[in-house]
């Protein structure tokens, strides 16, 4: 099966067995495009796993540290191919990752971001109201993380809709025009979670707000929630009691991996879509952990050629509650999110990628 048949299957339709060959064989041929074309990965992975290319398994082959496209500038193309330039949030002073896309990569992630989320909205394009403002999308060829995710989900809206002006400011002549048009009807909301949770469920509203119809989508910010002691759970009942909005939806990804992310299913949990699978290791020795034990989550991604990031080890702790969910329909690995390592600091391979930057 060609990787743009297995695009093509409906998503979260795929069975462990035959998802995990061909992850793995795909995961094969991107070690050695990578291997080949970026050198800065070909010296990792001879330091860290000398014996890459004997790999039997997907547990066996290469994985990065999210942390390692802070600190090399990682890309298996040409400065000339060079399409657009996506980089993390990051925190207030800390260096931000930069990927690296060309148009194949990109349009890879286009096209997977739209099959899972399809799959979730359907074919019809909602009015859409966006929970940022549209400054966060000037700079055509380089990208945040927000800016990213607004991209990505805009294909499934029309009269998009920025709720915050450009000085970050709830432009209430904006949004009453908007509910005008579309209170009570189906719309689409996106936004990060805390940013959905300071400037729409935090907002004083003058009039009723019907969002009985709607669907939100959100991802991101839950550090500043938990801060404040606002878990999942909260956050959803909040959304409901002010708004009557119960299509609550939280997604896990990163810049790093764009277009692979990981939606929450109808129990609640995280799903792996076809093209994209989690590997939960012991932060101690990085062994595999097994279903029910927590540890470290890597995340695989058979999409990403303009730069080897199909096999990244992130800062989050997380836990795999099992595979194939019966209770939801959903194909694949599904997973909850437990907090991140204390001080974000991946020791082992993050000190050995440290030595090797100095050396080069």
């Amino acid at each position: 099966m060609e990787l743009s048949d297995y695009i093509e299957l409906p998503q979260f339709s795929v069975g462990s067995e035959i998802k995990r060959n061909f992850m793995f064989e795909q995961s094969k041929l991107l070690h050695k495009h990578h291997y080949d074309q970026c050198k800065e990965y070909a010296k990792i992975c001879d330091v860290v796993f000398p014996n890459s290319f004997n790999a039997s398994s997907i547990e066996e082959l290469p994985f990065l540290p999210v942390s390692a496209f802070k600190n090399f500038n990682l890309k298996s193309i040409s400065d000339d191919d060079i399409y657009k330039v996506l980089t993390s949030s990051g925190t207030t002073g800390s260096t931000p990752s930069k990927i690296y896309l060309d148009t194949e990569t990109a349009n890879l992630q286009t096209k997977s971001l739209s099959k899972i989320l399809g799959h979730l909205l359907g074919k019809v394009r909602l009015p859409m109201l966006i929970i940022d403002s549209k400054d966060v999308l000037k700079n055509k060829s380089s990208f945040s993380a927000r800016g990213a995710g607004i991209l990505g989900l805009s294909p499934f809206g029309k009269d998009h809709t920025y709720l915050l002006d450009e000085n970050y400011e709830i432009d209430y002549e904006i949004l009453n025009n908007f509910m005008d048009k579309y209170n009570g009807q189906p719309v689409l909301i996106f936004g990060f979670t805390f940013m959905v949770w300071q400037y729409l469920q935090k907002a004083a509203f003058n009039r009723k707000i019907d969002l009985s119809n709607a669907i939100l989508i959100h991802s991101g910010g839950w550090k500043k929630l938990v801060e404040i002691t606002i878990d999942n759970q909260a956050f959803k009942q909040a959304l409901k009691d002010k708004f009557g909005l119960t299509r609550v939806y939280n997604f896990y990804g990163m810049v790093e991996q764009v277009g692979s992310i990981f939606l929450e299913n109808s129990e609640g949990y995280l799903h792996t879509p076809n093209f994209a699978d989690i590997i939960i290791r012991n932060p101690i020795d990085f062994s595999i952990q097994p279903k029910g034990t927590e540890g470290l989550i890597q995340v695989l991604s058979i999409l990403p050629k303009s730069y080897p990031g199909y096999s990244l080890l992130t800062e989050d702790i997380g836990i795999c509650l099992g595979e194939d969910n019966e209770a939801s329909g959903w194909k694949g690995k599904y997973f909850k999110i437990l907090g991140r390592v204390k001080k974000a600091e991946i020791r082992g391979c993050s000190d050995t990628f440290a030595t090797n930057k100095q050396q080069s």
